[in-house]
């Protein structure tokens, strides 16, 4: 039987292992499905797979040699805690489950680098055990966390409880940021020792390419101009499509046409409720429940008014599309300064609701009329801004290989974790304690760049901890 293309393809020498609990909304997934995907585009040899809480995770396309594991679904209650999705077990149960299927894919897989997004020792303690067998194992470990997480004083309070620091110092070779310290320095005030600290690197916002999808695939965009209302996964959605239905309904003359994407995650009833709001707007609005491809609206919307979450940003960015960003400011104020420190750069237009919490239609029009004469955020982007892809792949993939296709052979991580580490990305900015956090960073060069750390099981070996 003659070779398919699939059959053809390069043996795996590199397996990356990314981790992604998910327990709320879309950003967590879709940010490590862009980073597998980057880094399987540019090694032919590279293999990813994403561990996912995402309810949703099977309906998005994954690239050749990148794939995932859906983890049994946790979402998170009115008061804060946390049950079972769909299984009906005991939270407990649910996590020595989830637990469990990591260690497997962890043993079963063997990768050699495992990213972990966000959450260092993963929900509720499941990773500790996954942890400490790819250290022993020699794999390099990396924490990747957003621009903006939160606030100073909730975050650190927040880190404290789960013991963040002492996961990081036992188990982690480096720290990506992905964004700016332009934009927020993240990381400012957690009592993160120095080493930790040299282990930080920003590598700019994740570049979002829309794929060529063919025409009938996909939501068609309207024939006349419009701008695109988003709200991510939709759970917190309500209060952004409300505002904009109302700016509709309070202005007959108002014009372009919006295209308004609830996200998967809006409830039904309000989803019902907006449904027929919209319909009565004599088709001036159009509504749709969820597009996995929304890039193609993107690209081809005048402008876009959205929430303010990172993935959102970066597709922003990335369209180069004028904005306007009405971000979520509970329970985390981390879409607020996001936006904040988007509109000081001139990146975005900022709207939220008044000191009173009211949301004036007219207001909202305004801004939505604005967006014609809006500049582009290319016009104001630091340096760099969208290099985040790029940034990755030279921090993970060593460049010897990378140039020429090849790898070290499987079972060669003990020599590999003792080898040279791989080159840094040029323009990487170190954290440092004397420069304030989010809501003061200055807009400052990035310094030279930093060799990256050798990995965590080597530096024990060599008694450094």
């Amino acid at each position: 039987m003659a070779a398919t293309s699939r059959d053809a393809r390069a043996p795996v020498a590199r397996r990356v292992m990314l981790y992604s609990h998910d327990t709320f909304g879309l950003g967590h997934l879709r940010r490590s499905r862009a980073i597998a995907q980057g880094l399987a585009a540019a090694a032919p040899d590279l293999a990813a797979l994403i561990l996912t809480g995402s309810p949703i995770a099977g309906r998005f396309d994954f690239a050749d040699r990148v794939d995932h594991v859906r983890l049994p679904g946790v979402v998170k209650l009115p008061d804060g805690d946390y049950a079972s999705h769909n299984l009906g077990l005991p939270l407990d149960e649910t996590v020595r489950l989830r637990a469990a299927i990591i260690r497997a894919a962890d043993q079963a897989f063997g990768p050699d680098l495992l990213i972990v997004d966000k959450e260092a020792w993963g929900f509720r303690n499941e990773l500790a055990e996954t942890l400490e067998a790819a250290s022993r194992r020699g794999a390099r470990i990396v924490l990747g966390v957003r621009d903006v997480l939160d606030e100073p004083a909730a975050l650190a309070a927040e880190w404290a409880r789960k013991g963040h620091a002492e996961a990081i110092e036992r188990y982690f070779d480096e720290i990506w940021v992905y964004g700016l310290p332009q934009i927020c320095r993240p990381l400012e005030g957690l009592g993160l020792s120095e080493r930790v600290r040299a282990r930080i690197r920003y590598t700019g916002y994740l570049r979002r390419d829309a794929p060529e999808w063919p025409p009938e695939v996909g939501v068609t965009a309207p024939d006349e101009p419009f701008v695109l209302v988003m709200t991510g996964g939709g759970g917190d959605g309500e209060m952004l499509v409300d505002w904009a239905l109302s700016a509709y309904e309070a202005d007959p003359t108002l014009r372009p046409h919006a295209v308004i994407v609830y996200g998967p995650f809006l409830a039904p009833d309000l989803r019902a409720a907006f449904d027929r709001r919209a319909a009565a707007l004599g088709g001036r609005v159009t509504a749709i429940s969820f597009d996995p491809r929304v890039e193609r609206l993107q690209g081809e919307a005048q402008g876009i008014v959205a929430m303010g979450g990172y993935n959102t940003f970066c597709e922003i960015l990335s369209r180069d599309k004028p904005a306007v960003i009405v971000p979520r400011v509970r329970p985390r104020k981390e879409q607020l300064i996001r936006a904040q420190a988007a509109a000081r750069l001139g990146l975005a237009r900022m709207l939220v609701p008044d000191a009173e919490g009211r949301r004036d239609p007219a207001v909202m029009a305004a801004a939505i009329r604005g967006l014609a004469d809006q500049p582009r955020p290319s016009a104001a982007a630091p340096a760099g801004m969208l290099d985040g892809l790029d940034a990755i792949i030279r921090l993970a993939i060593p460049q010897t290989g990378a140039a020429s296709g090849a790898a070290a052979p499987r079972g060669a991580a003990t020599d590999r974790a003792a080898g040279p580490a791989p080159a840094p990305a040029p323009d990487l900015a170190p954290d440092r304690a004397d420069v304030a956090a989010c809501d003061q960073a200055p807009a400052a060069p990035p310094a030279a760049p930093h060799a990256a750390a050798p990995p965590a099981a080597a530096r024990r070996a060599a008694g450094g901890g």
